[in-house]
């Protein structure tokens, strides 16, 4: 199914695997909402993006902040008339042991990789019910099947996000709503304590791997849905 005309909200778009993929969406003609903290960032997207003929516009502020999240689909609505799909990819990962945690850690990471997945959500499906269809797609990661130590924070979190789109794919189902799920192993980004394109991260999975990805599934005929995918380099085992 093209996504030529579909109107796609990407968060965590101004770098990384969301970036890759507003450029990916933009080739093939699909109008972008994007959302990041980074204006600067997000400015030189949409320039990038409407050079390649697309349209897109950009909203800066915490996938956390209920308001934000409230203007952002609201404004997104006006321009375009619809969304047809949400790609929550904002996350980010603090790794240490559980007695060294701060309180404000854990309440930025559950702000951000799970109260950010909701709220994107519960504002955008309304929307989709009223259209008889719609796309979620959250990208999570392969720690919310699996743990490890000084994970306790992030893997929680990813299994958190899991739950609630495991759930929310059989409350939205009947409604012609897909909820799709990415489980992504090591990936060649801003993530790692390592900048992108380091040598040591040279046989990670790229943005574009992941990107591509996404836009597999966010392309599947009408009456297919992947309900989950699970993706890694050859070089990490699982």
């Amino acid at each position: 199914m093209s996504v030529q005309n579909k109107t796609i909200l990407i968060t965590g778009a101004s770098k990384g695997i969301g970036r890759s993929l507003a450029l990916l969406l933009a080739s093939k003609r699909a109008n972008l909402s994007l959302v990041a903290r980074s204006e600067i960032e997000l400015l030189s997207l949409k320039a990038e993006i409407e050079v390649l003929g697309s349209k897109a516009e950009i909203f800066v502020g915490s996938v956390g902040d209920e308001s934000f999240v409230k203007e952002t689909v609201a404004s997104t609505l006006k321009s375009f008339g619809k969304i047809d799909s949400v790609v929550n990819n904002a996350g980010f990962g603090v790794f240490k042991q559980a007695a060294d945690i701060l309180t404000e850690e854990w309440d930025s990471i559950y702000e951000t990789n799970v109260k950010g997945t909701f709220l994107f959500c519960r504002e955008a499906i309304p929307h989709m019910k009223l259209e008889g269809e719609g796309h979620i797609i959250n990208v999570a990661s392969d720690v919310a099947k699996r743990v490890f130590d000084g994970g306790s924070l992030y893997c929680s979190s990813k299994y958190a996000q899991d739950a609630f789109s495991m759930a929310l794919r059989k409350e939205v189902r009947k409604d012609g709503i897909k909820v799709s799920v990415v489980y992504s192993g090591l990936v060649d980004t801003y993530f790692h304590s390592k900048v992108e394109g380091d040598p040591h991260q040279s046989e990670y999975l790229t943005s574009q791997d992941m990107a591509n990805a996404i836009s597999y599934i966010l392309e599947a005929p009408k009456h297919v849905v992947i309900d989950e995918l699970m993706i890694h380099p050859m070089s990490q085992d699982y």
